[in-house]
């Protein structure tokens, strides 16, 4: 199911949406839009107001047809229903959850109240529908592998593909849990009653992208997650391609002076400039499982099964190939 849990769909973009149809349907999935996705369709900056989506959403979570739920965009809206979410409904019947940008919203809170898996992963209509258009047939079927045993499969994705674009910021090799999303939404999120606990950091591989802005907005949230005690928790970072930041590089400081600024002399391993995030196309990033960092390597595992349930947490259930649903 492709749905707006935040931002509208525009008129303009309705031919990326059908893109982002096609190339799920080309996986063997079948797809239905949820009503909200409707083009022209729209609430000040949301598809709706924050009720009416709450009511969408949870619709999708409680009905056993939908097997795995698709944000068509980000947008500014997640904050407003976080308290209007149905845990019980994910309790019952997890599904996975795909989109970044606001989206990350959602995989922080459902992981921490519920142990759901989300997936940081390419939104439908500027991810599928756009970026997955602009690359080369190699790089779309190599993400349209991942992306299949991502939902599907039950065995750890393993090493995820890495390119000449990785950066060793900090040398170090770690495994821990993989936490993070959109720096800004991880940061506010913080400050909330829905805060992950400082201890679900401890030993965790804090990943996290961010656009548009300033370069000290980034410095600042950073320190924001100093101050909160996360930074002194973790045992690794992964660092995703910024986008649209001004102030960095020359004269500026690049992104990680700035990360290492801000880290100290905490010595713990950071890969950056990892293919996730608003750039796009993204790598998936399964927020809660358990990952291997090998930073001087350049190196990124993901070391379990996402979509596989945990008997000791909930998480996302696969959806086997005969039975795949959208």
């Amino acid at each position: 199911m492709i749905a707006s849990l935040s931002g509208p769909l525009h008129a303009t973009y309705e031919p990326d949406l059908d893109r982002a149809v096609a190339v799920l349907e080309g996986m063997g999935f079948r797809v239905r839009r949820a009503p909200l996705l409707e083009a022209g369709r729209r609430h000040w900056w949301s598809a709706g107001t924050a009720a009416e989506i709450a009511e969408e959403f949870n619709a999708l979570l409680r009905d056993p047809e939908v097997r795995a739920v698709v944000a068509h965009d980000g947008g500014q809206t997640a904050l407003g229903y976080l308290d209007l979410i149905d845990v019980e409904a994910i309790a019952a019947d997890p599904k996975p959850i795909l989109g970044y940008s606001d989206i990350s919203l959602l995989h922080l809170v459902l992981h921490a109240r519920t142990g759901l898996v989300g997936f940081h992963a390419d939104l439908a209509t500027p991810g599928l529908g756009g970026a997955w258009q602009r690359v080369t047939e190699a790089r779309r079927a190599e993400l349209e592998r991942l992306y299949s045993t991502l939902l599907t499969g039950t065995e750890a994705i393993g090493a995820l593909p890495t390119t000449p674009s990785w950066e060793c910021w900090r040398a170090g090799r770690v495994e821990g849990r993989l936490i993070g999303g959109v720096l800004n939404r991880v940061m506010r999120i913080q400050a909330t009653r829905y805060a992950l606990p400082l201890d679900w950091f401890d030993g965790a591989v804090l990943f996290w992208e961010e656009m548009g802005g300033f370069a000290s907005w980034v410095w600042s949230d950073l320190q924001v997650l100093r101050h909160c005690g996360v930074l002194d928790r973790i045992a690794g970072m992964v660092v995703g391609v910024p986008h649209a930041i001004e102030g960095l590089g020359v004269p500026d400081p690049t992104l990680a002076e700035i990360v290492l600024d801000v880290l100290g002399d905490r010595d713990i391993p950071v890969l950056g400039n990892v293919e996730f995030g608003h750039a796009g196309p993204n790598l998936p990033m399964p927020v809660g499982i358990r990952v291997g960092l090998d930073a001087g390597q350049r190196r990124l595992s993901l070391l379990e099964p996402a979509a596989c349930a945990d008997p000791g947490r909930t998480s996302g259930q696969a959806v086997s190939r005969g039975d795949r649903r959208g």
